[in-house]
């Protein structure tokens, strides 16, 4: 990196003069589930690499693989994800005071700042906007993981306030950024209170709580009462004629006459069995997903042939991770006309369900028309018989109390994210009948419009919060947050300083105190 402009009194210096860095342990993964206690250490891992070290969640690994004492995780340290998604690779930590005795694992390092370089600003400098960029900028990515190596962060480039400065500038970041965290606090608070209300809601729309009155009043008018038994038996009906359609369809394009009995290949949905599922409110039945559906499938392994940049649209899993489908930022395919991956060409009705990954049972339903669109391996496209019910099934498979409690104890029972389609097939829903099914989405609407209202402005204050962090992190390593005093000790004093201690401290560990050891060209 070139020289850039730097405030009087400030030095610009590498990561490596100013800081020792040191790589996490390597261990297999057998090693990993030890309980806590003599013979075993604290291991922590990039998921406890947030704004300060999150405690909660340890692993623990037999204290043998722990190498070098400076391992142990310190006071003052800052941790750094040096292997994750693009997005969190250079993310950091700072330990305030560890809770236990802890090292960490291969995918993340620590930071330990040199005697006169204050740890808190050094934390508040390797979080600022300028130097995660650089660090993303240095990394290498593959498909879904970007790494960057011990020996790049050594050489990245930082600017050094004196001692004294430093000082300043911690005191008046402390000052405006927790007031700025108690706003953020609240912010995050309510946006989980919003969660919840949406949650409770859902719960109560597909349980029949929501609509109870309605269904009372109705009862009492002495109209027939259609079920949702009728309606499942007529989306089973329609279900085997459109497979039967379709195998005549294929019988016409390749000029054959349908040999007898072509009727009996016709695959029956997995059967229910209701023994220990709930009641439901009058009306209702049980169903699961293959009796609802057309087909459920996932995407093919071959579309990285296909990347191109224009052409159909390639839904991912993160275009679905928050339960609806965010087409801004996509990626396009161009395949062939008799590509393998054309079976899963998405429709408007369709539901997209991730299988694996992170983001496992999210969960979002294609409201509108598609000019051309695929998806991906690791996502799952569930086409209904009847669409009238996808909105529906959206609601309950987006329900913790509903579809998605079933998805997330089918995946992470098994010890691993991920889902395989028939599990997706056996999820069971309850089904109301298709007047009061109107009534669940006509009300879940106009309640979750108002409720999307509040989320939208939570989010957009936490963004603006985000953005007045980066600017007072910006003024402060620009020299503007705290005044300059020219009595300050030069950094360039304190960095002489601190090559020095560093040639002492290696002639005394090599034992040749009476010349100084050659230093590295």
């Amino acid at each position: 990196m070139s020289e850039v402009s730097k405030p009087a009194g400030w030095e610009q210096a590498r990561l490596d003069d100013v800081a020792q860095l040191v790589r996490g342990i390597t261990f297999p993964t057998t090693a990993k589930g030890h309980e806590p206690g003599e013979g075993a250490v604290a291991c922590l891992r990039t998921a406890n690499v947030q704004a300060d070290v999150e405690w909660d969640d340890l692993w623990y690994v037999p204290r043998d693989y722990v190498k070098h004492d400076e391992q142990y995780v310190q006071s003052g340290d800052v941790l750094i994800s040096t292997a994750n998604s693009y997005e969190l690779v250079g993310k950091v930590a700072r330990v305030k005071a560890p809770h236990q005795e802890a090292s960490l694992g291969a995918f993340i390092s620590l930071l330990r700042a040199e005697a006169g370089v204050c740890s808190t600003y050094f934390y508040y400098l390797m979080s600022s906007d300028s130097i995660q960029r650089a660090i993303r900028e240095m990394a290498s990515t593959t498909t879904n993981l970007s790494n960057v190596s011990g020996g790049k962060l050594k050489e990245l480039q930082l600017l050094i306030a004196p001692s004294a400065e430093q000082t300043r500038i911690v005191e008046k970041l402390e000052e405006l950024l927790s007031d700025l965290d108690v706003g953020v606090a609240e912010l995050k608070a309510a946006q989980r209170k919003l969660a919840q209300y949406r949650q409770s809601l859902l719960k109560a729309a597909v349980e029949g709580a929501l609509t109870a009155d309605w269904r009372a009043a109705r009862a009492q008018t002495g109209e027939p009462q259609d079920t949702g038994a009728e309606l499942l038996q007529r989306i089973l009906t329609e279900r085997r004629a459109r497979w039967e359609a379709s195998q005549l369809t294929r019988f016409a394009e390749r000029d054959k006459t349908p040999p007898k009995g072509w009727q009996a290949k016709y695959k029956e949905p997995l059967a229910l069995d209701t023994t220990d599922l709930p009641a439901l409110p009058g009306g209702w039945a049980w169903a699961n997903v293959d009796q609802l559906t057309e087909f459920v499938t996932s995407g093919s392994r071959g579309w990285a042939a296909y990347y191109a940049e224009s052409g159909a649209t390639f839904i991912r899993s993160q275009n679905i991770n928050k339960d609806w489908l965010d087409l801004s930022d996509i990626a396009f395919v161009n395949p062939p006309a008799n590509a393998e991956g054309a079976r899963t060409r998405v429709q408007q009705g369709d539901l997209l369900l991730t299988i694996t990954g992170a983001n496992v049972g999210k969960c979002a339903w294609v409201s509108t028309a598609l000019d051309e669109a695929y998806v991906s391996q690791h996502v799952a496209l569930i086409r209904l018989v009847e669409t009238a019910l996808s909105k529906y099934l959206h609601l309950f498979l987006t329900c913790k109390g509903g579809g998605r409690g079933q998805l997330d104890e089918e995946a992470y029972g098994a010890g691993k994210p991920g889902l395989n389609l028939q599990q997706v097939l056996a999820v069971t829903i309850p089904i109301p009948n298709p007047s009061e099914l109107r009534q669940i989405l006509d009300a879940v609407e106009s309640i979750m419009d108002a409720a999307t209202d509040q989320v939208a402005v939570v989010e957009t204050a936490l963004k603006q919060s985000a953005a007045q962090r980066k600017n007072i992190l910006k003024a402060a390593f620009a020299g503007q947050l705290v005044p300059q005093d020219p009595n300050d000790e030069p950094a360039s004093v304190l960095l002489e300083r601190i090559r020095a201690e560093r040639v002492s401290g290696a002639a005394k560990r090599s034992g040749k105190t009476g010349r100084k050891p050659r230093e590295k060209a």
